[in-house]
């Protein structure tokens, strides 16, 4: 919408400043039906420059974000087991490459945030969730200033499904009733894993190497 706005030659030609009065309704438009008290947008794309920016400057309130990481090996086998299990041919085609989403785009968000964290964005490992679970929704509330929420944890119940069709990935998006780990029967190549360690050294999990 900003973009729109900023190169329609209309609102040009009509001297009109409209960009807050276009923009900012979007949230309370996307969520009008949603009639909760907070809500937890999920989207990768949080971490990008460009959308942190415009949250800063159309929302009075301080964006609080919440990253979760995992590295990059564990991610990747994760997808070419789904694209297993909905009959891909190629497991690894196009996962890595440059600039791809919902892998390489993520991280080089990730990897801003990173660098350029004020206090809004809130880091949580893979590890951290599954084996410290408790823990890691108590430093997430601390971080939103929510308050303390018991959840049953023994049996999650996905109140939000989305549609994988459109992905072309069917369960993608399931949550299972407990939080666990679970093994994925693929074998990424050697030239992959060499690929997922190098991105990792770069990026966050290799800060937590050094330190």
């Amino acid at each position: 919408m900003q973009q729109s706005a900023i190169n329609s030659q209309q609102i040009k030609a009509s001297n009109k400043d409209v960009l807050h009065a276009l923009v900012k309704p979007i949230p309370h438009t996307y969520y009008s039906n949603v009639k909760k008290s907070v809500v937890v947008d999920k989207c990768r794309s949080w971490t990008l420059p460009a959308n942190m920016e415009i949250f800063k400057r159309y929302f009075d309130n301080k964006p609080k974000v919440i990253v979760l990481v995992r590295p990059l090996v564990e991610i990747v086998a994760s997808f070419m087991s789904l694209r297993k299990e909905n009959g891909w041919q190629d497991l690894e085609a196009g996962l890595l490459d440059d600039g791809s989403e919902p892998i390489m785009r993520s991280l080089a968000g990730v990897e801003w945030a990173r660098k350029n964290n004020n206090g809004e964005f809130l880091f949580v490992t893979y590890d951290e969730l599954v084996d410290e679970t408790q823990a890691s929704l108590d430093r997430i509330y601390e971080h939103c200033d929510w308050q303390p929420f018991a959840h049953n944890l023994d049996e999650i119940v996905n109140i939000h499904k989305e549609n994988d069709d459109v992905y072309n990935l069917a369960g993608q998006h399931d949550i299972r009733p407990q939080i666990s780990r679970r093994t994925v029967d693929v074998e990424l190549s050697d030239e992959l894993v060499d690929k997922c360690n190098r991105l990792d050294d770069w990026s966050f999990y290799g800060t937590l190497r050094i330190s």
